[in-house]
């Protein structure tokens, strides 16, 4: 069976649209109608005219997709597509942590569940993290969950006192400081680039920092340079696509794997015969209570509001 052909011929027939993150293997992010970060696969989400939504990526995206579309079919490919930051963030725990603390602000990262962001007053990406941080009054004291490493570099970058929440996301911490020491020995005219969500020592190394689509852009503006990226290697096919005559080198990841990068294994647990499955039998299907929708809706309207 052509999977192209078919996914194309059912996505045509059932009004489909298809949302892939950049950290998706190559052929769905190729046979994707959108490819984006968290920030403009939201948008998108809020904004289709599509009957079914395939959302090529983890759980809470797809959760968001239907929180901003609950008359919609909202599917994953492999509904085990979890996220390990959004994980260390239990909601009974986080519900404790913030009636500790209720004259705080809660802003979560998107990289959470529906309860966690019923449970805000506003959500962020990494791609307008410091907007958002710094739309709040500066004598409103700030809870910040569920990512530390980025909340310490909003804290650098705006300078304002946070709460955080002590979670994190394993692929941006399995990058290695000596591997990357010995990489940029090898490669010394290589620019480092990194995601906010690694930690600070390797934010200290990067000639820049931002969120997935940020890089990009980055690399786009600066072509002729050379890139050490410190993010899911999963980026790279976007930016070899986008930039063909770039040299471009993964930030080496701790342990030992096939590509000596730092990937997501549940990112990668989305295939393309998944994908086609999904979209024929409309299934697994992304549902989320009405009561914990309603709530977690209003957080993120905000940030789209605040995202124009």
């Amino acid at each position: 069976m052509d999977l192209v052909k078919e996914i194309k011929r059912l996505k045509k027939e059932k009004n489909a649209v298809i949302l892939a993150h950049y950290y998706q293997i190559a052929e769905i992010q190729d046979i994707a109608d959108y490819v984006g970060d968290s920030l403009g696969l939201s948008q998108k989400a809020a904004e289709t005219d599509a009957d079914v939504i395939v959302f090529a990526g983890v759980h809470f995206m797809a959760e968001t997709a239907k929180i901003l579309n609950p008359t919609k079919t909202v599917v994953l490919p492999d509904l085990n597509a979890g996220c390990s930051l959004a994980d260390s963030c239990p909601p009974d725990s986080f519900e404790k942590f913030t009636k500790q603390h209720p004259d705080h602000i809660v802003i979560t990262y998107v990289n959470c569940s529906a309860e966690i962001k019923a449970l805000s007053d506003i959500v962020c990406t990494s791609s307008n993290a410091l907007k958002i941080v710094e739309s709040v009054p500066k004598d409103t004291p700030i809870i910040f969950a569920p990512d530390k490493n980025l909340g310490k570099y909003v804290i650098k970058e705006t300078g304002r006192d946070m709460l955080l929440w002590d979670g994190s996301c394993i692929v941006h911490e399995a990058f290695s400081m000596d591997k990357l020491i010995e990489l940029h020995k090898k490669y010394p005219d290589y620019k480092i680039i990194a995601h906010p969500e690694s930690e600070e020592h390797i934010l200290n190394t990067a000639t820049y920092v931002g969120s997935t689509s940020g890089m990009i852009n980055y690399v786009k503006e600066h072509q002729e340079e050379k890139f050490i990226v410190a993010t899911e290697a999963g980026i790279l096919h976007k930016m070899q696509q986008e930039m063909p005559n770039t040299e471009l080198v993964p930030a080496p990841a701790v342990e030992d794997n096939t590509c000596a990068c730092s990937e997501c294994h549940f990112m990668k647990m989305n295939t393309m015969q998944k994908l086609y499955d999904c979209l024929l039998n409309e299934s697994p299907q992304i549902e989320v209570p009405e009561p914990i929708r309603e709530k977690a809706l209003l957080p993120i309207e905000r940030m789209l509001e605040l995202s124009k």
